[in-house]
């Protein structure tokens, strides 16, 4: 059997062969590595298929100061670590993308108006409705106290606390209900 060493000068050579010895000696090994760390067997094969490709590509620039095994080892874990930062960087975008969407929608004039015009909005409707309801609607929506919290501080049930938000809910959409028309005419037309 040839060595490693004899392979890779072969393979300096071009020779197809060597690079198809050392592909059946060790495409498994590498696999099953990429596989190790990465724990997705599609991500692991494109990786190996890379790693071989970038053999072939480099050959005669390949300086093995051990063996095939150490240098696809570490060639595994050179493009592991790059896949990581790649998808961490895409990741990255697409946050900041989402948030530079939501910047610009949350901060431009226009937007800001209507906003504020639909919280008048519902401070007028929420005056329709009865003292304690308000009060109870009030400390969901506006303070986002749970329903728990609201029955302990108010000294009533929660079941109580739930009638009482379900029947404002029933008042304020019944109240604002043409403003759904006017978001769908602002926003789509």
């Amino acid at each position: 059997m040839i060595s490693g060493s004899q392979l890779i000068s072969l393979l300096k050579k071009g020779n197809h062969k060597a690079m198809e010895d050392i592909y059946s000696l060790y495409w498994e090994e590498v696999l099953d590595s990429a596989y190790r760390r990465l724990r997705d067997e599609e991500i692991a094969q494109d990786i190996t298929q890379e790693i071989f490709i970038s053999l072939w590509e480099n050959r005669e620039k390949v300086q093995l100061t051990g063996t095939l095994r150490a240098y696809f080892e570490g060639a595994v874990k050179y493009r592991v670590i790059n896949y990581f930062r790649s998808s961490a960087i895409k990741e990255k975008h697409k946050e900041d993308l989402s948030l530079l969407l939501r910047d610009d929608l949350e901060h431009s004039a226009e937007n800001r108006l209507m906003l504020k015009d639909l919280h008048q909005e519902v401070d007028e409707a929420m005056l329709d409705l009865p003292e304690k309801m308000r009060l109870i609607f009030s400390m969901s929506r506006k303070q986002e106290k749970s329903i728990g919290e609201i029955s302990d501080e108010l000294g009533l049930s929660a079941q109580t606390v739930k009638n009482q938000l379900s029947a404002a809910l029933k008042v304020m959409k019944k109240r604002l209900s043409y403003l759904l028309f006017l978001i769908i005419c602002i926003v789509f037309i």
